[in-house]
């Protein structure tokens, strides 16, 4: 029997430990320091970000990597920047040489090259390790609550990625897989960026018919992007893609929506992430999304556009109106510079 371990005790990883307990197999969720473990261990529930969820009884709670040390499958529920330390952590503690499953469900790039998590990984693992992403339209706050739900397995190795379906599908959980890494990952980053747009716009107070059009044209930005840097164009059209998008523009769980709002309303962004208890991933994503695009000779203008409002203190307002009076295009220009 698989051991799983779940490590980061935030939100979604609270959400995926609580699902995983329903397969009676033994769950470990790791979180950040003693001192919080000791707290969900006794009161069965992750206050902070998940309140009002009952962690059952045979989901183990540790801040001790030594008590994963034999674990056959780890989830890495942690923010993107610390994704790949975190992997180096468990692989320096694992007690086996047998190969290891990651499951990674954090969405972003790697900041120091800007590449997919993935590619970083890669330079960690074993010859025998497998990397699998899991993600989708798919808040902690309805998971938590076993709301239906569907998400994507993705992995370049065909049982990884039915591994990881067989072990979270449920009658509540819907798993895909999906080949296509690169697209999956692309589309879990990128769509951070759009979904401070949506909050921006909402913030200034437009109205459906500007959301619909932001997100549309988001949309067709990240396939750009993802064609430019090597996924299929299918993958945006998917859960992952245009579905993980609509979610992050629209929901009010949605932190960067959320963070979006509040620029709109010219909220300073150091006020904003000090005042909040998550991460907003689609701060550093803006970062990296603007360099890839410049990499690969892309034009993102509505993620250029939450650049200049995050980095350069541009006005909301006057991002909206540049947007509006750009040069005009056909409706499905890739946008990709031709040499």
């Amino acid at each position: 029997m698989d051991k799983i371990a779940v490590v980061g005790a935030g939100s979604w990883g609270t959400a995926l430990a609580v699902l995983l307990s329903e397969k009676n197999i033994p769950i470990w969720l790791v979180a950040r320091n003693a001192t919080k473990a000791s707290y969900m261990r006794e009161f069965r529930e992750n206050i902070t970000y998940l309140p009002g969820v009952k962690i059952p009884e045979n989901v183990n709670l540790t801040a001790d990597y030594a008590e994963i040390a034999d674990a056959d499958m780890y989830v890495i529920a942690v923010p993107s920047h610390v994704t790949l330390d975190t992997i180096r952590a468990i692989k320096k503690n694992a007690s086996t040489n047998k190969g290891l499953l990651f499951v990674n469900v954090a969405k972003g790039f790697d900041e120091k090259t800007g590449n997919r998590l993935s590619q970083e990984a890669a330079k960690i693992l074993g010859e025998k390790d497998l990397f699998c992403t899991l993600s989708g339209p798919t808040h902690a706050e309805e998971v938590g609550r076993k709301m239906p739900a569907a998400i994507v397995a993705a992995s370049e190795n065909d049982e990884a990625a039915k591994r990881v379906q067989e072990l979270f599908m449920t009658d509540r959980f819907r798993v895909y897989t999906n080949s296509d890494l690169a697209g999956v990952e692309i589309a879990g980053a990128t769509k951070n960026v759009i979904a401070l747009a949506a909050g921006i716009t909402a913030g200034l107070g437009f109205g459906d018919n500007s959301v619909a059009a932001l997100v549309t044209r988001g949309l067709h930005e990240i396939t750009t992007l993802g064609i430019a840097m090597g996924a299929n164009q299918e993958t945006f059209s998917g859960l992952a893609g245009i579905g993980d998008l609509m979610v992050t523009c629209n929901s009010r769980h949605s932190r960067n929506r959320s963070c979006g709002v509040e620029l709109g309303q010219r909220k300073k962004l150091k006020d904003i992430l000090n005042e909040s208890s998550m991460v907003v991933e689609g701060v550093k994503a803006a970062k990296i999304t603007k360099e890839l695009c410049e990499r690969y000779g892309v034009e993102m203008p509505i993620a250029d556009e939450v650049f200049q409002i995050l980095f350069k203190d541009k006005d909301p307002q006057e991002s909206v109106l540049d947007l509006m009076l750009r040069q005009k295009k056909k409706e499905w220009h890739l946008g990709i510079e031709e040499e």
